[in-house]
């Protein structure tokens, strides 16, 4: 992750339950509405869905089961996200997945949105994070 200073930033707790991801993506819309451009905001959200999905899925919650999920936008317009839980039985990693498949392109979709992702784990559980934009700076 890169060590810019955040311009604003927020945080929400979510159940660690499906309902989780919509109550995310709604507050980070909610909250980075007119803040960043709409196709990025577009971006953030989906990343920011999947993360909490994968979390839901296949990771243990935090205490009281929840999730936390943080954002915050840099001077530079680049927004970074991190989705924290109590951490699973194998680290997350992009999986292949066939045409068929239900479900499995998650982490493809989020490695093909952010710029950079990355996963810390630590004595507190995991967290996913993923930074989006500098693209869109580097082709201005």
């Amino acid at each position: 992750m890169t060590t810019a200073v955040a311009e604003r930033s927020w945080h929400v707790v979510v159940p660690h339950h499906a309902r989780g991801a919509r109550a995310a993506r709604h507050r980070l819309t909610t909250e980075l509405a007119g803040t960043v451009p709409a196709d990025l905001l577009d971006d953030v959200v989906a990343v920011v869905g999947e993360l909490v999905v994968n979390a839901v899925r296949h990771a243990r919650p935090l205490p009281g089961g929840v999730i936390r999920v943080d954002w915050g936008v840099s001077t530079s317009g680049v927004v970074e996200v991190r989705v924290t839980d109590g951490g699973g039985q194998v680290r997350p990693s992009p999986r292949p997945a066939g045409p068929q498949a239900l479900d499995g392109r998650g982490l493809q979709i989020v490695s093909a949105l952010a710029d950079r992702w990355g996963v810390d784990q630590g004595g507190q559980g995991q967290s996913v994070w993923a930074e989006l934009g500098e693209r869109a700076h580097s082709l201005a």
